[in-house]
């Protein structure tokens, strides 16, 4: 599958999946916190610990969205061969 093919999923799915919409606006919100942080000049301790939680969020919720993706391209790779 190409880049077009994937990101076509992935636009079908923001439109009719409601979990894959929840998760892809959840990332969302996660990036603008990370963008906000990243504009401060210093980080307290628990603005750093923020940042490190929420890049692992993000980052989980990026392959919870990834594996909705390809379970949606591959219906037919469940079964064995």
């Amino acid at each position: 599958m190409n880049a077009a093919d994937t990101q076509e999923i992935k636009n079908l799915l923001l439109r009719t999946d409601d979990q894959y919409r929840q998760l892809a606006e959840e990332h969302h919100h996660l990036d603008d916190r990370l963008h906000q942080l990243s504009e401060s000049h210093y980080l307290s301790n628990n603005e750093h610990l923020e940042e490190v939680t929420l890049k692992k969020r993000k980052l989980a919720l990026k392959d919870r969205m990834e594996e909705i993706a390809r379970g949606y391209s591959h219906p037919h790779d469940d079964g064995p061969s």
